[in-house]
């Protein structure tokens, strides 16, 4: 063991020009900021390795973000080993596009890969290749920072409870898309017995799919002087209370730093999102109890204040929970422990499209080729209606492809880090994951704490994606279809098992022994 070298920086990546926000199928325009948009980094060493957790407040890392920011901070500085970058999406989703203009992958379903096919009257947009360019200059200008003022430090952490996800998976004693008028299709899913945000006041309805995690995991830093310098605070929930805005936000992660700097100073604040890919920040079954209660706790029940309130009430328990761990894990601060970080490609069984469903999609896509943009309204329903037309003809495109190439390639290659920092483990995913794979990862992990950070970038085109579990997949629905998970539960399940095997080994000190399909450890 070497003594910790600890090192922070952040910046604010708002901008008040005009750009696409994506996150949903339709494409918008940002009308401003309405709070900042933020990219943190922290950097702990000790002489024999490093990790640099890098976490940006926008929805998903893909179109080769993460290879440009690694390239650029080895050109400014060769020292940094840029594949010990392990960096996250907060997935906020008013945050700014970073998927650049001509650097879209094909086929990736994003309605902003064909953002240039648009008719934009009536909007001045910034270039999305302006915006990446801003963005990543300022991420590595933040990675080159805290690399550079590494300096003397500890590190104290434990875990608290806060609630801050739902699930929003609701399950139907029928299967509701035999229901009449019910709508099957790219945009909306194919739905089983399960749906995506479902109504709750439904004599059908019998229970939600997941429960909630109430934990979260908390990593303190401190200076030479035992000061409180900042913190990873690792939730299980997506941050997209403020999902259909039209300005750029960081959502609840805004009122979690305002709300803890108020009490301890303007300390750094790294947000990760642990599995979350069925829960969101929202309650389904108990509003009419929520506006009650925010009428009364905060004033106003009118929307859009609901969803803000919404926010300042999550703040204020992750904050309690912030304070609460404080008190007893500032007992036991580290300045001394053994780092190991390992990177390595996994490959996970793909979710197989069958000749059926290929075949539905070509009939789906003939039709959406039919339609054609809307030429009355106002810009802003011209725009939405012809982002979404264009994102379904995608959707579909990308099942065609996957179908094409799926014999060829049946398994997905996935950038895996784990990293060990003294009795606690990280380890990352790319995906929207489901909470059950963490919970198998966690009570399987020899660790003491692991932090699950998912939607973690990886190198190439892609990113992001769903990964749902086989009752999810059995339950159909928006984030367990065809269209979402590019991974089945098998893979997921290899995911698993891939990520505690390494545990395992990082945790005895040992390296691991090699596994099928599995690349060497960098």
């Amino acid at each position: 063991m070497s003594k910790l070298r600890i090192g922070w920086a952040s910046r604010d990546v708002s901008t008040e020009k005009p750009v696409s926000i994506p996150g949903q199928f339709h494409v918008r325009i940002s009308q401003g900021v309405f709070d900042p948009v933020t990219v943190n980094v922290l950097v702990i060493d000790n002489d024999m390795d490093l990790v640099i957790f890098v976490s940006a407040d926008i929805v998903v890392i893909r179109n080769h973000l993460l290879d440009e920011i690694r390239a650029r901070v080895a050109e400014r500085n060769p020292a940094i080993p840029v594949d010990k970058i392990l960096m996250n999406a907060t997935h906020t989703h008013t945050g700014p596009s970073v998927y650049g203009d001509q650097k879209s992958a094909k086929g990736t379903g994003s309605v902003t890969s064909g953002f240039n096919e648009l008719p934009l009257d009536g909007f001045a947009v910034a270039s999305n290749d302006e915006y990446r360019e801003f963005f990543c200059r300022q991420t590595v200008d933040a990675i080159e920072e805290a690399y550079n003022h590494r300096a003397g430090g500890g590190i104290a952490y434990g875990y608290g409870f806060a609630v801050v996800g739902h699930s929003r998976r609701t399950v139907y004693f029928d299967d509701v898309s035999k229901r009449p008028g019910a709508v099957v299709d790219s945009t909306h899913g194919v739905n089983g017995h399960a749906r995506m945000y479902g109504n709750t006041n439904d004599p059908q309805f019998s229970h939600y799919e997941a429960g909630t995690d109430h934990f979260i995991n908390l990593l303190y830093t401190f200076d030479a002087s035992g000061n409180l310098t900042g913190a990873v605070i690792n939730v299980p929930c997506p941050s997209q209370n403020s999902e259909g805005e039209w300005m750029l936000s960081s959502s609840f992660w805004n009122e979690v730093r305002e709300t803890i700097r108020a009490e301890y100073g303007d300390i750094h604040i790294l947000a990760q999102c642990a599995a979350g890919g069925d829960l969101a920040p929202r309650i389904l079954h108990y509003k009419n109890a929520q506006a009650r209660r925010f009428q009364l706790k905060y004033g106003s029940e009118q929307e859009p204040i609901t969803e803000r309130n919404a926010r300042r009430d999550i703040a204020e328990r992750i904050a309690a929970a912030f304070t609460e761990v404080f008190s007893w894990a500032k007992q036991d601060i580290q300045t001394e422990l053994p780092i190991t970080h390992w990177v390595d490609t996994v490959h996970l069984s793909k979710r197989l499209i069958t000749p059926e469903e290929a075949d539905a999609e070509r009939v789906q896509l003939d039709g959406l080729m039919k339609q054609d943009f809307k030429q009355d309204g106002t810009p802003r329903e011209r725009l939405m209606h012809d982002s979404i037309l264009l994102a379904g003809r995608k959707r579909c495109r990308r099942i065609l492809e996957r179908f094409d190439t799926q014999d060829r390639e049946p398994k997905l290659p996935m950038e895996l880090h784990v990293a060990r920092i003294g009795d606690i483990a990280f380890a990352s995913n790319r995906f929207e994951l489901y909470m059950d794979f963490m919970h198998r990862i966690q009570a399987r992990s020899p660790f003491t704490q692991t932090f699950i950070v998912q939607l973690a970038g990886v190198p190439g085109a892609d990113g992001g994606t769903y990964l749902a579990t086989e009752r999810g997949a059995c339950g159909k629905g928006y984030s367990a279809s065809r269209y979402c998970n590019l991974v089945s539960p098998k893979g997921g399940q290899e995911l698993v098992d891939e990520t505690v095997h390494r545990l395992q080994a990082l945790h005895a000190g040992t390296s691991p022994a090699p596994q099928e399909g599995v690349d060497a450890l960098s």
